[in-house]
């Protein structure tokens, strides 16, 4: 990865769904988002980066230094522990043993230390203690001392862990492995990330240097509940109770049309990565030209790779970057977005398509160093 971008960047982006839920609330029986004082629809960041995510995905086919960290059906663990193998460091290995349910009914009374994990099979009456792949022996024989447990727990507890073979990344490696979970993601490279699991390596905590909000339709949206109908069952004891009518009911929530927009911001600094005068590395992720290029990419097209019966169409409609000459900025992004100007052009009527609005930009006297990018007119 090279060519780490030097300035800093500010968006909009401008999106609009039209009889469809653009982000269900699982609180809510997963009706549309939004502000219950003013009825504006909501979107979550969290929502728009797994489109961007799910885009890099198919675009880039899990090409090496563009995987995605947090995919579908995931085990994130997975990923630090192949980091450490790519660099050669030696981890330790967790360790589990069956225990008497004596034992574990103490231990489940009384607590244990970070670093053991006591679990109980009721259906198969067994019981396990796990002992973590980085448990600091000291500290659980520390335990062992303050919280005087039975001979047998701490017989058991003592041989545990002489056969286990436990070992901490030190700092510096949890630094190569965080540098590297930057190197081979490139979510983490662009939104950050928090790699400091405790079923995995410890690989530090990531700050993105792409960071979004959350998106907000323009004018009130009114979610629509609709009943559906499904000609079939799915067994034979629904068929034998409906005597062979065979339907299943259903819900369905939509709003008949949303545009909604959402500010971005792009970190010249948090993407450095490169060497101090000491000879220190920076903390930046390494987010590169090309991958800003993708970003835009991925923004510009994601609801096309995005299609569902319940997202209705939705479409990325306005794409428009401020980009700053300098990697600090040389203008308040607040006092850029507000040159971007969205309304009605009939406010007596409710909106059903984007020709309904009307979107302007001020680009008269610009803060001296940032220009316009007009991405997606």
């Amino acid at each position: 990865m090279s060519n780490i971008i030097q300035h800093r960047y500010d968006f909009v982006l401008l999106f609009d769904v039209k009889d469809g839920n653009p982000n269900g609330d699982p609180d809510a029986g997963n009706l549309p988002r939004v502000d219950p004082e003013t009825s504006q629809g909501l979107v979550t960041d969290v929502c728009l980066k797994r489109k961007v995510r799910n885009y890099v995905q198919l675009a880039k086919n899990c090409v090496t230094g563009f995987d995605i960290y947090v995919k579908e059906k995931a085990v994130l663990g997975r990923a630090h522990v192949a980091v450490f193998k790519e660099l050669g460091i030696q981890l330790g290995e967790e360790l589990t043993v069956s225990i008497s349910k004596e034992v574990f009914d103490w231990l489940d009374e009384n607590g244990v230390p970070e670093g053991l994990t006591i679990s109980a099979d009721e259906e198969n009456d067994t019981c396990k203690l796990l002992v973590a792949f980085d448990a600091d022996k000291k500290e659980i024989k520390e335990w062992l001392k303050e919280s005087k447990p039975p001979k047998a727990v701490k017989d058991l507890v003592t041989t545990v862990l002489k056969d286990a073979k436990t070992r901490k990344p030190t700092a510096e490696e949890v630094v190569q492995g965080r540098d590297k979970m930057c190197q081979n993601f490139y979510d983490i490279r662009t939104f950050g990330g928090v790699l400091s699991l405790k079923s995995a390596p410890n690989c530090g905590q990531v700050r993105g240097p792409v960071q979004l909000t959350f998106a907000r339709s323009i004018n009130q949206v009114v979610p629509l509940e609709h009943s559906i109908t499904r000609m079939a069952v799915a067994t034979e004891a629904e068929a034998e109770k409906q005597q062979g009518d065979n339907r299943t009911m259903g819900r369905k929530f939509t709003i008949p049309y949303g545009l909604y927009r959402c500010h971005g911001f792009v970190s010249a600094p948090l993407a450095d990565n490169s060497a101090r005068e000491d000879g220190t590395k920076r903390n930046g992720t390494g987010f590169s030209e090309d991958d800003l290029k993708l970003f835009w990419q991925a923004l510009t097209n994601m609801f096309e790779c995005d299609h569902s019966a319940s997202r209705g169409q939705m479409a990325t409609r306005k794409l428009i970057g401020f980009k700053h000459d300098s990697a600090l900025g040389n203008a308040p992004s607040h006092v850029l977005f507000e040159r971007l100007h969205v309304s009605l052009k009939d406010p007596t009527k409710p909106a059903r398509d984007f020709s309904d609005y009307s979107v302007n930009l001020d680009e008269k006297d610009l803060p001296s160093g940032v220009t316009v990018m007009k991405m997606v007119v």
